[in-house]
């Protein structure tokens, strides 16, 4: 028994310094890389947002809804209700370190390496700007300036405050929240981010992201671990 309980101690001793050591070198290399590519390559894009193209009140919409705690938190925020498990530093880790994306082992990866390489050498702007420029709203939506363009057929300048709400109810779900394929969803969440904003829904706990019971269709194309009905019972 006592060699059995060794034998145990060893194994999990031995697992644990390999995967702090395959760890340590997933930080180095993505810290290798955000210097020497990831950094380089935004600085030589023509985006055709910058962040003082969004208004304050329109930062305020989006961090409200996607990362309320993006300019305190150093890249991962586990804590803030209505954050949910993806910070805006993390969904850029999965679109710019990943070729595919799947729950589990890339998941810590993502974190790992939000925490410890894009969050300290991008600014909190850069990573602002990156994001608006470049976020997933659908197949022909990579951005609010082609999402806007895409959904309402005018520049984002030209947006109503609802109209813009719409592209940020669209980003945690395109394929159920899409402005042109389903509207009357898309409308229903603009008015709960409407009242989120205003401080008439308070969030009520680290899951809740859509401020309200779903559909079970609508269920069907949203991100894993986003949706807990038991906090709308």
């Amino acid at each position: 028994m006592a060699r059995l309980f060794h034998l145990t101690g060893l194994v999990a001793l031995t697992t644990t310094l390999i995967a702090v050591i395959y760890f340590a070198w997933v930080i180095y290399s993505a810290r290798e890389y955000t210097a020497n590519t990831v950094i380089p390559r935004y600085h030589a894009t023509q985006y055709p947002l910058a962040v003082s193209d969004l208004s304050p009140r329109q930062i305020e919409i989006l961090l409200k809804v996607e990362d309320p705690r993006f300019f305190e938190h150093s890249g991962v925020d586990l804590t803030t209700p209505g954050a949910g498990i993806t910070t805006i530093t993390q969904a850029l880790v999965k679109h710019l370190y990943f070729e595919k994306f799947r729950p589990g082992v890339a998941k810590l990866k993502q974190t790992a390496i939000a925490k410890f390489a894009l969050d300290p050498l991008m600014p909190k702007s850069d990573q602002l700007r990156l994001f608006i420029n470049t976020a997933y709203l659908g197949p022909s939506a990579h951005g609010f300036a082609q999402a806007s363009e895409t959904f309402f057929a005018k520049p984002f300048a030209n947006l109503t405050e609802d109209e813009y709400i719409a592209l940020v109810a669209t980003l945690i779900a395109p394929a159920s929240f899409d402005v042109k394929r389903y509207p009357e969803r898309n409308r229903e969440r603009v008015e709960r981010i409407k009242r989120v904003v205003s401080g008439e829904y308070v969030p009520r706990g680290l899951f809740d992201v859509f401020y309200g019971k779903l559909d079970k269709d609508v269920r069907q194309n949203i991100p894993p671990l986003s949706y807990f009905e038991s906090y709308y019972q």
